[in-house]
């Protein structure tokens, strides 16, 4: 699978100052001057050029191995921040269970680069863990529990009822969807991840092997809402969907078919000496996680509105 993805220019662009010219005549000056400004616009025009310039790379789906332990790690970290949840242990069990599954890696990365060991860097992930099939091991009870706690600070006392019985319910197995990629990974290339995780859901199902008996999908969202709306007294369970903005745009499609839905923030979470203040437009965003619960039958109509905006 192939996308594109844009360079970004390091620096400011902005032109190294002169030495100290020699006193010159007035006309002189003055056509130094224009000369100068001419020169400047050139240049700018030069790194707006640089900045556009798109860099074809080209990205290859790969079963996940225990190479991939350190990267999908660290994209789980970025998902769940300072919670407490053992994203060591969680990793441990999704390489386990490598009949589903993908690692995104740039196709003949060592060949561009002459690194080996950009040949094991991951740009993204998806995977599935069942949370109903791995009840007991700390990560899966640490999920729960983080999940609950924030509902229960976010959302009515119905609200963290109904969301408690339904991660109980043995007869209704629950799913942790993880779709990680770093910011710069394109959207489309969602699609065929996706697509190829339902196809790997399915034949599991079939083989009777885990994960494969999931009556719900469970989800957790990297959104962000404007500061101001996110500072009201309103429960922010109550955000609506043009309110929320989402860093893998794919995700919105599943939180228009989810039957238990809310958002708590992670702004002190955050750590901003990596990724600064996050804002849009110029205007400051809250930093939040959304919790979404699919249930699987809606999946079909899921996958079709992504083949829809993501088709390229």
């Amino acid at each position: 699978m192939a996308s594109r993805s844009k360079r970004r220019a390091v620096g400011d662009g902005a032109p190294r100052p002169p030495d100290a010219p020699a006193q010159r005549h007035e006309e002189e000056e003055d056509d130094e001057v224009e000369d100068q400004d001419e020169d400047d616009e050139e240049d700018s025009d030069e790194e707006e050029d640089e900045d556009d310039e798109e860099v074809r790379v080209d990205f290859e789906a790969y079963s996940i191995s225990d190479n991939d332990h350190d990267g999908i790690k660290k994209l789980l970290q970025q998902l769940f921040l300072k919670a407490p949840v053992n994203t060591a242990e969680l990793t441990d069990l999704l390489i386990q269970q490598n009949h589903i599954g993908s690692v995104i890696k740039q196709t003949d990365a060592s060949e561009d680069s002459g690194d080996d060991e950009d040949e094991d860097e991951i740009f993204g992930f998806i995977s599935l863990l069942s949370l109903t099939e791995r009840k007991g091991t700390q990560c899966a009870e640490q999920i729960k529990e983080l999940i609950l706690s924030r509902c229960d600070q976010n959302c009515a006392k119905s609200v963290v009822d109904q969301l408690d019985k339904l991660l109980s319910d043995a007869a209704k197995p629950v799913g942790l969807l993880l779709s990680e990629r770093f910011i710069n990974v394109p959207p489309q290339i969602a699609l065929p991840m996706h697509q190829q995780l339902q196809k790997e859901l399915a034949e599991a199902h079939r083989t009777n092997k885990p994960c494969g008996k999931c009556h719900f999908y469970l989800l957790i969202s990297k959104t962000f809402v404007e500061a101001a709306k996110n500072n009201s007294r309103q429960k922010r369970s109550s955000h609506q969907k043009d309110e929320l903005v989402f860093a893998n745009a794919e995700e919105e499609f599943f939180y228009e078919k989810a039957v238990l839905k809310f958002s708590y923030s992670v702004q002190e979470e955050s750590d901003t000496r990596l990724g600064g203040r996050w804002a849009f437009d110029d205007v400051p965003m809250t930093p939040l996680r959304t919790v979404m619960l699919i249930p699987c039958g809606e999946m079909s109509g899921i996958m079709d509105r992504l083949e829809e905006h993501l088709s390229v």
